[in-house]
């Protein structure tokens, strides 16, 4: 089967450029100009005119939470992934929060074969670091990677031992699998529910210090160091952290690391009363903090932008800051809200912001087939529309949680189509 995808603004090498890309089945064939010329004669092509529309390479998110098996009143793997094409991705990591936690080959085999039975988008899974997730034990890494695992992650929850997380690298960098951590000593969090501040006083919440982030993380940057692992950290939100990753490429210590948009685009100033909406964790930081970020997305210290999707029930965030449970959305905000508020403010370039949403990531993590349109990849694409502007309504999600801060919100870049393989799996109604 062949598809014309002609008359669109594409994003390829690095630069937008006006091209026609032609799909055969579920791979890239061409892309170049008029390439309906050549194909005239052929009646069984399907066309889709995109003029005036953007296209790129299906979007890349390390770090999203399916929460199935364990947790399917939250998530399931269908409802995720089509939140995921709903917001133009096509390819994620799913972290290991599960249960049973997919610590083994015998619980992470049935979560993959879940993942490919279910899935609309490419679903890649994270094994986890430690037995049961308990920061204790180790888990056989090596056999996690010949399971099926792309990476290793305890996210939710930092190992607080530095002998766990030294053996846990060493075991990683043998294997050659990323580790991902979610950087967080418990020590320094206080039993705080939002970050140590002047809103914290404000609405009478416990504060977590920043510090409980940047200590874990300093530690970890000397242990990547000494191991030669590649150390990812996940969703950095201070300055300190910012500092710390840029010191650490400045040594060569192999290290990425992400942002999420709810870290880039909000701070704890912004949190307008005890609205669990805007409850997360690591939790929105400072407005110094918030800029620190943006500074370090222009200057590459920060590889990517990954969202941090954390579906909840109604009921799990109904208690405020202090009786719910920390996360929200992300997959069907991030692209349009990064797009509003950073490039049309013309704080980011929008070949900076897709850059670091497509090969940035796939490259981070070794993804051969993801993040960039080129003859012969697989046809992953994402549409969308810069020109008309769209209302945020979390009762349009496609992810079973609604929990988020930007409902209401005025935004440019919904998606118009996505392709998977060279199929529609999302298609905006008219």
């Amino acid at each position: 089967m062949l598809t014309l995808l002609q008359n669109g603004l594409v994003y390829q090498a690095g630069k937008l450029q006006q091209l026609d890309i032609l799909l055969e089945n579920n791979r890239i064939k061409a892309l170049g100009s008029n390439l309906d010329l050549a194909l005239a004669n052929n009646s069984k092509i399907k066309h889709y005119n995109l003029k005036n529309l953007l296209v790129t390479p299906g979007l890349v998110d390390v770090h999203v939470h399916y929460r199935q098996p364990g947790y399917t009143q939250k998530e399931t793997v269908k409802t995720g992934s089509m939140a995921a094409a709903h917001g133009g991705f096509t390819t994620v990591g799913a972290m290991p929060n599960l249960d049973p936690v997919p610590d083994a080959p015998a619980t992470i085999t049935p979560v993959i074969e879940l993942n490919q039975r279910d899935g609309l988008v490419h679903i890649l899974q994270y094994g986890a670091i430690t037995k049961q997730r308990q920061g204790k034990q180790v888990n056989d890494l090596q056999a996690l990677k010949t399971a099926g695992a792309f990476a290793v992650s305890d996210d939710g929850s930092g190992i607080q031992s530095a002998a766990v997380m030294y053996q846990a690298m060493k075991q990683a960098a043998a294997a050659d699998l990323p580790l991902a951590e979610h950087i967080e000593d418990e020590s320094l969090l206080f039993d705080g529910v939002i970050n140590a501040g002047e809103k914290a006083l404000e609405l009478g919440l416990p504060g977590m210090s920043s510090l409980s982030e940047s200590s874990q993380l300093a530690r970890d940057l000397i242990l990547a160091q000494a191991t030669g692992v590649h150390y990812h950290a996940c969703h950095i939100s201070t300055r300190a952290s910012v500092e710390l990753i840029r010191w650490a490429k400045q040594q060569e210590i192999n290290v990425t690391c992400e942002a999420s948009p709810h870290h880039l685009l909000l701070a704890d100033q912004d949190i307008p009363a005890d609205d669990s909406n805007y409850k997360m964790n690591p939790p929105l930081r400072s407005e110094a903090d918030r800029q620190a970020l943006i500074t370090g997305l222009a200057d590459g210290t920060i590889d990517m932008i990954a969202t941090d999707h954390a579906p909840h029930t109604v009921t799990d965030k109904a208690g405020g800051f202090c009786g719910s449970a920390f996360g929200i959305t992300g997959s069907e905000t991030a692209f349009s809200m990064l797009y509003t508020e950073l490039v049309k403010t013309k704080q980011l370039s929008l070949e900076r912001l897709l850059e670091l949403m497509t090969i940035k990531p796939a490259q981070s993590f070794n993804l051969s087939q993801a993040g960039e349109l080129l003859p012969g990849r697989i046809a992953d694409l994402a549409v969308f529309d810069l020109n008309h502007p769209a209302i945020i309504k979390a009762e349009n999600y496609y992810s079973k949680g609604k929990n988020t801060p930007f409902t209401g919100k005025k935004v440019f870049g919904q998606t118009q189509l996505t392709f998977v393989a060279g199929q529609v799996v999302y298609q905006r109604e008219a």
